[in-house]
């Protein structure tokens, strides 16, 4: 079985099979990188490419194991690890020793990104590295997207991301940068099985980490997992991961030298430091650090949110005692057949909130619906925490009944709803006696009380209870900045549903507008001061 390597070991182990470990085929593709090309950038431009410590294994391994028919052993090759390690270099040696060194007639090797833009960033990289040495010059006619080695029918180029064009292809080399930013895994796919011709062709995906667990890096990335630990039995497959544990500390050095093989060498210490820092003082940096210098895979590209800033806001709220006080309310509701939101929001006299929420779902399709969102629906709605409605689309009858079951139990002084998606529940809604006030969700609404809830979070302001549907939704948020530094929720690029999180900020708007002199009622029995 395959095993993932380290720097510390050159060989990988040898499984049942026949393979053999070819040590002349080994020192030929590492001394390619040696004698042959030189880096183009930085503090050791000009300077021959002699592999680093972590970078050549990986090389050693992939073209060193042989099938017992002589060809490779590795057909797939999967490299994790965060930026500043030489990743794209490492890749772009790889291409050109893909394109003229082996021994391969009428190679096809191509570099791929997500765009042509980052799939260029390789490409620039292997021809600047060609471009130095005259006996690759001599052999090939270079050109702005592509290198021609006319000996042997062989081309290295740059492939856009327009899947229907790559059918047909022959590859021999396909090189991903990137892979975590490949919005769906169509690319992957037509790529991989254009390979299928070749007696050994090499797939390589490099990438950092990412967020996205519907997306083909992750199933990448979780195959690697498992072929590493003995799980998957696959000994054409080398997975090679350099990453933080997801229960480490990412604010240990001793981790980031754990992540990070090329530290002290590509990577400078005091660049992660200051790294660090920014993530500290920033939560939103902090699964950007995470992800990009320790390849931690985490719930979102830009945590808004602070999940355990979140949790330690939960508190108490009991419901019961909330009973006849004034409140604000948000309600979000799905177009179609997702989640609605309904969240009352209390001001309490010590200046705090505390929160109540409603959550409906179509039954319909409910199976579907947890397969791809990963939640628990059926569970949470079991509990109490959500209600599923009978209709295959959203309810808003259910919805009309219940907020005006809540406003006989609360005082709801205003309800906001989203102008553009509910016009004729929200005129029911205000023939039943509701205030209700159209709130749109541009920046202009929305900067301000998004700005609020998170300084409510910080300062420990917010009591929501722990509702296990509202952390999923809080853990889910991602933001969207204007030019002026705005910020509001983005449901297109959160990771899952953010209903509540929105709703709760419709709510807070509205009891931001409300004069100070309206709350004179006794503080909740069951709340603390805060710490």
């Amino acid at each position: 079985m395959s095993r993932s390597i380290s720097h510390k070991r050159l060989r990988a182990p040898a499984p049942p099979g026949g393979f053999e470990f070819d040590e002349a085929a080994a020192a030929r593709a590492v001394g390619f990188f040696a004698e042959v090309l030189r880096h183009t950038k930085g503090e050791w431009a000009g300077e021959h490419f002699a592999l680093a410590p972590w970078q050549e294994p990986i090389v050693r391994n992939i073209f060193g194991w042989k099938r017992p028919d002589g060809t490779r052993r590795y057909r797939r090759v999967y490299i994790e690890v965060p930026r500043k390690n030489g990743k794209s270099t490492l890749v772009a040696g790889l291409a050109l020793y893909l394109l003229y060194a082996d021994r391969e007639a009428g190679a096809e090797v191509f570099s791929v990104a997500a765009d042509r833009e980052q799939a260029g960033i390789v490409f620039e990289q292997a021809k600047a590295m060609a471009e130095l040495e005259p006996d690759l010059v001599a052999v090939s006619e270079i050109y702005r997207r592509s290198i021609v080695v006319s000996a042997t029918s062989s081309t290295y180029r740059v492939l856009s991301a327009d899947v229907p064009t790559k059918h047909g292809l022959n590859a021999h080399g396909v090189l991903f940068d990137e892979l975590h930013a490949q919005p769906t895994r169509d690319l992957w796919d037509v790529l991989t099985t254009s390979t299928g011709a070749r007696r050994q062709p090499l797939v390589v995906a490099i990438t950092t980490a990412g967020y996205d667990r519907q997306s083909v890096c992750w199933e990448v990335h979780e195959y690697a997992r498992q072929v590493r630990a003995g799980v998957i039995d696959d000994s054409s497959f080398l997975p090679v991961i350099y990453a933080a544990e997801p229960g480490d500390d990412w604010t240990d050095e001793a981790v980031w030298r754990k992540a990070n093989p090329g530290l002290g060498i590509t990577v400078k210490l005091e660049y992660l430091r200051e790294e660090c820092r920014r993530a500290q003082e920033s939560p939103a940096y902090q699964n950007t650090f995470r992800r990009l210098h320790l390849c931690q895979w985490t719930e979102q590209a830009d945590r808004w949110i602070d999940l355990d800033v979140w949790a330690q806001n939960a508190g108490t709220v009991a419901e019961a005692e909330l009973a006849g006080r004034r409140c604000f309310a948000g309600l979000d509701l799905s177009s179609t057949t997702d989640l609605s939101a309904l969240v009352l929001l209390f001001p309490l006299e010590d200046g705090r909130y505390a929160i109540l929420c409603r959550f409906w779902l179509p039954k319909s399709g409910l199976r579907e619906r947890i397969q791809r969102d990963r939640v628990p629906y059926d569970a949470w709605a079991r509990d109490g925490f959500l209600e599923l409605t009978e209709r295959t689309t959203v309810d808003y009858d259910v919805i009309r009944a219940r907020v005006t079951e809540l406003a006989k139990r609360f005082n709801i002084r205003e309800l906001a709803i989203d102008r553009w998606n509910a016009t004729q529940l929200a005129t029911q809604l205000a023939g039943d006696g509701l205030t209700v006030i159209a709130f749109g969700q541009g920046f202009a609404s929305m900067a301000a009380p998004t700005k609020e809830l998170l300084a409510m979070l910080l300062s420990r302001r917010l009591l929501h209870g722990g509702h296990p549907v509202l952390r999923w939704m809080a853990q889910n948020v991602a933001v969207l900045q204007d030019a002026a530094g705005n910020l509001k929720p983005d449901k297109a690029k959160s990771t899952g549903r953010i209903d509540g999180i929105v709703a709760l900020i419709m709510a807070l708007d509205r009891a931001s507008r409300a004069p100070s002199a309206e709350w004179r009622w006794r503080p909740l029995t069951s709340t603390r001061p805060p710490e």
